[in-house]
């Protein structure tokens, strides 16, 4: 038997008698049923014997973790299970970049509008004299102003923060 005369959650659940050399025992203890009940709903009980018996016994329980975790994710999304989560948090963090982009774009352009000067020295742009300094000033800023309104119209699926600014330049 697994622990003690008591069987393991997945001898119980079957309603076998646990053998010393049960496959599950030390991966589903009796005081937690409902682990197994899940990994059994979704894979079956055969189908993780087999995949059990075919690992290296050191890998068996993170092989164990893995079932469960998938099961759970298989009864909260039949369809899509891990791959659902994961894509959905692919999803976030895309539109997060992008949000950040923009906060970094209108940063960007606030402080070209306050002191150019300043701005590009502060982004490690290096001129050899105030002129061509001066025209890249105007230059950067009108591309600046392009790009923004370019990336804004492009991120219309990015959630915008609550102040619903109407504009990048208001």
């Amino acid at each position: 038997m697994g622990t003690g005369s008591t069987p393991c959650a997945s001898c119980k659940l079957l309603r076998r008698r646990c053998a010393k050399d049960c496959i599950f025992a030390p991966y589903f203890p009796p005081d937690d049923p409902q682990r197994f009940a899940l990994v059994h709903k979704v894979f079956g009980a055969s189908n993780v014997s087999k995949m059990l018996q075919e690992l290296p016994v050191h890998q068996r329980a993170d092989a164990v973790s893995s079932l469960v975790y998938e099961a759970n994710a298989r009864i909260r999304d039949p369809v899509y299970g891990c791959v659902g989560a994961i894509s959905y948090l692919q999803n976030e963090v895309s539109q997060l970049q992008m949000q950040l982009a923009v906060a970094e774009a209108e940063i960007m352009s606030i402080q070209m509008q306050q002191d150019p000067t300043t701005a590009l020295l502060q982004n490690q742009i290096e001129f050899e004299d105030e002129k061509s300094l001066l025209l890249a000033t105007s230059n950067n800023f009108s591309n600046l102003q392009h790009y923004l309104n370019d990336f804004a119209a492009s991120a219309g699926n990015v959630i915008q923060d609550p102040l619903k600014r109407e504009s990048l330049w208001t």
